[in-house]
């Protein structure tokens, strides 16, 4: 039982801090170097959202099978792709470009990862800090998504212009099926850019790019990520990126800084939790002269000035903010708040926003929805309809009926 499956996409140029943030948030080592194309194969690893357990509200023990429960905190995995840097005319297959395009196609949601510091150019080379403008990589990846969708509809344009027995949301649809579209996709696009009812063959190059940006802000929403804060010309490059872009989610964060402080705890070097805003040496004596320099410098460049790395902030906004993602407990036993097996609370499933109980049923098992009977919201003790909409953190146990044999 995991809930909905949940892909999200790191993007950005080379050598922004995509495979440092990947590593970060998953602590799966992978190939980091200072030079374009490191990454040549997408990393997928497992990430995970941070909230309160409702162990703490119960007063209970937990013992989590599909996430975790440290102190009271839970952590709920989600997938997480790192694919190779994009550089300007990927979508013509510049660089690496349509390879990597293509392994975006499954993804809910991308965090790019703009180099606030503007010490890499928009092909991902070392320059000095501060000389470059952020809001250039913002513009270029907008586009190379929006030219690339483009392109996955133009492979096929005359075919569909000539078709009359289907609608055009239908036709465009059947086209874009591969990038996880749906049909509400592609009508609020046309509904957004004023092109319902309109045939495909009166479109101009306009309506189709005006189509598209509106389709990659619904099918592919972007998170801003404003890496490399431990470096001082990020504060500058982060007033550029807010001052521009008002309306988008722009989160700050130093994946290096979290990328050591996850490392020196996973080595029991200092108590630290990711999206803490401090941490705490275990031992000093376990400590190198280099290492202790190292988290002074965290300490004081991005904990203290931040409020944290920001890493775990850009993970819990990707899926609960943009996603519109929360979390039930099903169970068993409404007194126990156990499973079939005794287990205290033991799944926490990310699911939608307004899923309701009949539908969460169906995510737990096929069967459990086919033959719900009703649902209980554990805390209420009460039987709640099959069109309830669940609400975030509620406990709930399915009543169904025996299913035939």
């Amino acid at each position: 039982m995991g809930g909905i499956i949940i892909l999200c996409g790191i993007v950005g140029k080379p050598n922004a801090g995509k495979s440092t943030f990947f590593s970060a948030a998953t602590l799966i080592p992978v190939k980091i170097a200072p030079y374009p194309f490191t990454t040549i194969e997408p990393n997928i690893g497992t990430a995970y959202v941070k909230i309160p357990c409702v162990c703490r509200e119960f007063n209970v023990k937990d013992n989590p099978k599909n996430s975790i429960c440290i102190n009271g905190i839970r952590y709920i995995p989600f997938q997480l792709m790192d694919v190779a840097g994009l550089v300007p005319d990927a979508w013509k297959g510049r660089g690496l470009g349509n390879k990597f395009l293509d392994e975006l196609r499954r993804a809910s949601v991308l965090i790019h990862i703009v180099d606030a510091s503007g010490s890499t150019d928009e092909e991902g080379r070392i320059v000095p800090p501060g000389t470059y403008n952020p809001c250039k990589d913002v513009e270029f990846l907008e586009r190379e998504i929006v030219m690339w969708i483009r392109q996955i509809i133009m492979n096929d344009w005359q075919r569909m212009i000539k078709i009359r027995e289907k609608e055009v949301d239908e036709i465009l649809l059947e086209r874009l099926s591969g990038l996880q579209v749906t049909k509400e996709h592609v009508n609020k696009a046309l509904e957004n850019t004023g092109l319902e009812g309109k045939k495909l063959n009166s479109w101009n190059e306009e309506d189709l790019i005006n189509f598209c940006y509106e389709l990659r802000k619904i099918n592919k929403p972007i998170l801003i990520a404003a890496n490399k804060i431990d470096l001082p010309t990020a504060e500058d490059g982060i007033k550029k990126l807010k001052e521009k872009y008002p309306n988008e989610i722009i989160i700050p964060c130093s994946a290096e800084a979290e990328l050591v402080l996850r490392r020196a705890a996973e080595k029991g070097l200092i108590k630290y939790s990711p999206g803490d805003e401090n941490f705490e040496i275990i031992d000093e004596s376990r400590i190198t002269q280099n290492q202790r320099k190292a988290l002074k410098i965290i300490e004081e460049r991005v904990l203290n000035k931040w409020g944290g790395t920001g890493v775990q902030e850009i993970l819990n906004t990707a899926v609960f903010k943009i996603l519109k993602m929360m979390v039930v407990y099903p169970v068993e036993d409404i007194n126990k708040l156990s499973d079939h097996y005794g287990n205290i609370l033991p799944d926490a499933l990310l699911i939608k926003n307004g899923t309701t109980a009949r539908e969460l049923a169906y995510i737990i098992h096929q069967e459990l929805g086919d033959t719900f009977l009703y649902a209980i919201d554990v805390r209420t003790k009460q039987r709640i309809g099959e069109n309830a909409k669940l609400k975030m953190n509620d406990i709930i146990k399915i009543v169904a009926t025996k299913a035939r044999k």
